[in-house]
């Protein structure tokens, strides 16, 4: 028995690095203009992938976090938010125009979250932060332990370790 829990928490420890170091699935979806957004096409950009509904209060709090970063980085970092259901274009034009949001507001009935969640449900807001590289660094969905996150400094200084880091940028197309 002794022998059996080291194993158990090398093999958690090695399964938890395979799933925060997986590739970001790929997705194409339209935004509140008509244009359709690539994740591929910021490959060589940080990315924050940020799953969201405009009638979310969470969402809303958090969107000066994104606001910061993006003026903090510039043409570095690509802030994509998603909108599900029942979202429509309507309420996410109203929600990019009420607070000034600078990024794609992108609209998904639910395949992309599902690709990237994989899980039963989804919590308010989520977001995944994609390297350079285009693989998952890590993910959060809002809770009591990741306020810091979605409201405190904490998503900012996790920016700041992948924009710092020594990975050599993908090749751009």
């Amino acid at each position: 028995m002794k022998k059996l829990i080291p194993i158990l928490l090398c093999a958690a420890t090695f399964l938890t690095a395979q799933l925060a170091t997986r590739r970001a699935p790929g997705f194409c979806l339209s935004d509140t203009t008509g244009q359709w957004r690539d994740l591929a096409d910021y490959r060589g950009k940080v990315v924050i992938v940020e799953f969201m509904q405009t009638t979310c209060a969470h969402c809303a709090t958090f969107t000066p976090v994104l606001v910061d970063l993006a003026k903090k980085y510039g043409d570095k970092l690509q802030v994509l938010s998603i909108a599900l259901s029942p979202d429509s274009p309507q309420t996410m034009m109203q929600f990019v125009k009420g607070h000034n949001l600078t990024w794609p507001l992108l609209l998904d009935q639910g395949q992309v979250a599902a690709s990237y969640v994989r899980k039963g449900g989804i919590e308010f807001p989520t977001v995944y932060l994609v390297d350079r590289n285009g693989m998952i660094a890590n993910s959060w969905e809002y809770g009591g332990l990741t306020k810091d996150v979605f409201e405190g400094p904490r998503l900012a200084h996790e920016v700041e370790k992948l924009m710092t880091s020594a990975s050599a940028p993908a090749n751009k197309k």
